[in-house]
């Protein structure tokens, strides 16, 4: 068969797919119609994404990816540019490749202007061979699914052979406070930006035991810091060869908490300064907003546009997503990673009333897409929920691990409930729940999605893909 009609059968055949696995309930048709797609055509994704005018920008990092990546969609949408966005978070490589075939016509002509890809860490290095990306964001590099990806050391390393391929017409935007991401700007072909915090008074200093890049790559000297957000992520320098920090080009210079509600974000531009006020609280989404806003600009988006796409900004589902559970409020937040978890903790406990306690849905999985290692949960800083914590209740296939680790954690075991099955994990959290109490789920990944589907069975929210 020729290599145009297999492209056709293909987006045939994946088109099928999308509305097979919707008509019969078997999910969205995110992943399906790409997995159908590329065994027809395995160069479907390449030769889809050569078609965009504007070329593919790709989004990779340990934590934030896809709330970045859906700033990002919004600040170009509000340029008027159509993007083609794996927006459901499918960011495999057939996840993309269903993205592109639902993103074009049957004679694979897209009906966008520019690709926009979260994409997965261990994806990222096959996602740049097929796609020729025009930028790629690194956001950030931590521990997470040791089981899955291997040390951030075999990730970094299979992330720069993949950058050395790009040529000089790309551009890498690299996160200068993360040793582990900023270190893959040297010697590359590629145009290298950089972006990063500058309000040290932000700079807390937490979760230094879990710190993954604490060596200079180029020496092994330990570095030392300056200043310290989390983890290894903070103001370096390297004692042994004088590498350090490099000075962002984007820097985001004064953050000021709002408490649940967000930030005022003042953020200094190689062409100027924005302010902003972001609807998400915590540092780690003034980072993502920092990180978001220098890809809409390096991709020629006008300040306005931006600031009025951050400023309308809505979470994505499970990422400090707001439901409306009966009159209820319930926040929910994603939590995968030491580093994740200790700045969802951190973030929450900054936010709560101290008067009505923090209650919390706890709910820990262990399957594939989780990890399953759970040996992170004794890394991540449960300690921070001690004394501001009313009732918990603790559900997932490795509830009672959780369990003993918020006891250890300092919390009372008197406060917290075991009740293994999602439905009724939910309905004792909130029938516990006192007035005007701040109610937040912490779920794993699959535990997100299965809590999210419980709640569209209730009516409270949507499909994911529908997002």
């Amino acid at each position: 068969m020729r290599p145009a009609l297999r492209l056709i059968a293909a987006i045939l055949a994946g088109k099928a797919a999308a509305l097979a696995s919707r008509a019969f309930g078997r999910g969205g048709g995110t992943t399906l119609p790409g997995v159908v797609a590329r065994r027809i055509e395995p160069v479907t994704l390449a030769r889809l994404c050569a078609l965009l005018p504007q070329g593919v920008t790709l989004v990779a990092g340990t934590n934030g990816k896809t709330t970045t990546t859906r700033m990002v969609a919004a600040a170009l949408a509000a340029a008027d540019r159509r993007v083609l966005h794996n927006r459901a978070g499918a960011n495999l490589v057939s996840g993309l490749t269903a993205t592109a075939l639902a993103g074009s016509g049957i004679d694979g002509r897209p009906r966008a202007d520019i690709g926009l890809f979260e994409t997965d860490e261990a994806a990222l290095p096959q996602v740049i061979a097929e796609t020729a990306p025009r930028l790629v964001l690194l956001h950030n590099l931590f521990r997470d699914q040791l089981d899955r990806y291997g040390e951030i050391d075999t990730i970094a390393a299979n992330w720069r052979a993949a950058l050395a391929t790009l040529g000089a017409g790309a551009t890498v935007l690299l996160n200068a406070d993360d040793p582990a991401v900023a270190m893959l700007g040297e010697g590359l072909t590629a145009r290298v930006r950089y972006y990063g915090i500058d309000d040290l008074r932000h700079a807390a200093g937490g979760g230094e035991h879990i710190a993954d890049a604490q060596f200079c790559r180029a020496c092994g000297t330990r570095y030392q810091y300056l200043a310290r957000f989390y983890a290894h992520v903070g103001h370096y320098r390297c004692p042994g060869c004088g590498r350090e920090r490099p000075t962002p080009h984007y820097r985001l210079a004064r953050i000021e908490p709002a408490g649940i509600g967000g930030a005022r974000l003042l953020l200094g531009l190689p062409d100027g300064g924005m302010e902003m006020q972001l609807p998400l609280p915590g540092l780690y989404n003034a980072a993502n907003a920092l990180a978001a806003v220098a890809t809409a600009r390096e991709l020629d988006t006008p300040a306005g546009a931006i600031r009025q796409a951050l400023e309308g900004f809505s979470a994505a589902f499970g990422r400090i997503e707001r439901i409306d559970a009966a009159g209820r409020p319930l926040l929910v937040a994603l939590i995968k990673n030491p580093v994740g978890a200790s700045e969802t903790v951190r973030m929450l406990v900054e936010a709560s009333s101290a008067a009505a306690g923090l209650h919390m849905l706890v709910v820990i999985n262990d399957r594939h897409a989780d990890g399953t290692d759970v040996s992170w949960l004794w890394d991540a800083e449960f300690e921070r929920l001690a004394g501001v914590t009313g009732r918990v209740v603790v559900s997932g296939t490795r509830a009672a691990d959780m369990a003993v680790r918020l006891k250890y954690a300092g919390i009372d075991p008197a406060r917290m409930t075991v009740v293994e099955a999602l439905p009724a994990a939910l309905d004792t959290a909130l029938a516990q729940l006192p007035p005007g109490a701040m109610f937040c789920a912490l779920p794993t990944y699959t535990a997100m999605l299965e809590l999210r589907t419980e709640l569209v069975r209730r009516g409270w929210a949507r499909p994911f893909w529908e997002d």
